[in-house]
């Protein structure tokens, strides 16, 4: 069962409490720290694109990736207004192939949390390709607490046009919180019933930090705030 399929249309509409500019004003607070060039960035697992077009905004030449096809639609279609809209590439983030090196990447909303310990170590030797010498990669996580702290939680999304129903359960073998979403959609008379199945991965900092630097990573911090954990590290030289 895959995931972001029927959530892409009503992404958005479920997650606007999300705030897309406090995001991109801690991207560029670090970017100011650092003090160097950051002009062409890396939104991976761009989602529906509401990063790629803030940041796009501000003056930036994005490269978006995701692996969802309909989550990618929805992105062209926010972005299709822009002077230079962001180049948008159908792309596993485990199988990341640019065409050249950005001045830094950034992953948001935990979605390095969905994948495996296996695809993000061929993640992070593929990010080191394509980020520049002393570029960053910004990301942020759920912690293995919180993740574990959600076992059998049930929730509900809704708004005017879609009802979502998801209930979460902790896996200790696979170390990953399992959750199966229901869509319930009008559809004429009736509803439309659609089903996806989510995985998120609880990777530990320490872990995290460990991986990074097996890849070229250094200078590796993490900040905590309220319920996630915002990673800075960069290519070592």
């Amino acid at each position: 069962m895959s995931c972001y399929e029927a959530l892409a249309v009503y992404y958005d509409r479920l997650t606007a409490d999300v705030d897309y500019h406090a995001f991109a004003d801690r991207y560029e607070q670090a970017f100011r720290e650092d003090g160097g060039v950051f002009h062409l960035l890396l939104d991976l697992c761009c989602g529906t694109g509401s990063l790629s077009l803030e940041m796009s905004q501000r003056g930036y030449e994005m490269i978006s990736v995701d692996a969802s096809e309909q989550m990618l639609m929805e992105a062209r279609e926010k972005c299709s207004a822009l002077p230079i809209p962001p180049l948008f590439l159908l792309q596993d983030a485990a199988e990341l192939d640019l065409y050249g090196t950005v001045d830094a990447a950034f992953c948001s909303l935990e979605g390095i949390n969905y994948l495996s310990p296996e695809q993000l170590d061929a993640l992070f030797h593929r990010l080191h390709l394509f980020i520049r010498p002393g570029g960053l990669f910004l990301f942020d996580v759920r912690s293995p607490e919180y993740l574990a702290a959600l076992d059998g939680d049930t929730f509900v999304d809704e708004d005017n046009n879609v009802f979502c129903l998801w209930r979460a359960d902790f896996d200790p073998e696979m170390d990953a919180l399992v959750y199966g979403m229901d869509l319930f959609s009008p559809e004429g008379k009736l509803w439309r019933r659609s089903r996806e199945e989510h995985i998120e991965y609880a990777h530990s900092i320490s872990w995290l930090s460990e991986l990074l630097g097996k890849h070229g990573f250094s200078e590796f911090s993490a900040l905590s705030e309220e319920d996630r954990v915002f990673i800075r590290c960069r290519r070592s030289r």
